[in-house]
């Protein structure tokens, strides 16, 4: 497991990676968001992008023809009352 050197703890802008099995893993400290690739490279992109989305800096609320393209009614694609689940923030 990485750690931070000095004084324990985390810095600005931190990013941890490591090798687990056949992938490298990478998680931005922090937001907390973890990506992982085939290559050190591959797992430093797909945080960039990765954090890029959590951030809402890239990406963004599919139209409705493309809701319909993939067989979601867009009047029916709502969460009511409720708050999304967790995985969905």
């Amino acid at each position: 497991m990485a750690t931070s050197t000095r004084e324990n703890s985390d810095h600005d802008g931190e990013i941890r990676l490591w090798r687990e099995e056949e992938w490298w893993i990478a998680k931005d400290v922090e937001t907390g968001v973890t990506t992982q690739g085939d290559s050190r490279d591959d797992a430093l992109e797909n945080l960039d992008e990765a954090v890029a989305l959590h951030r809402g800096e890239i990406g963004r609320e599919p139209t409705d023809a493309e809701l319909e393209a993939s067989g979601i009614d867009p009047v029916d694609n709502s969460t009511g009352g409720r708050e999304p689940p967790d995985v969905l923030e």
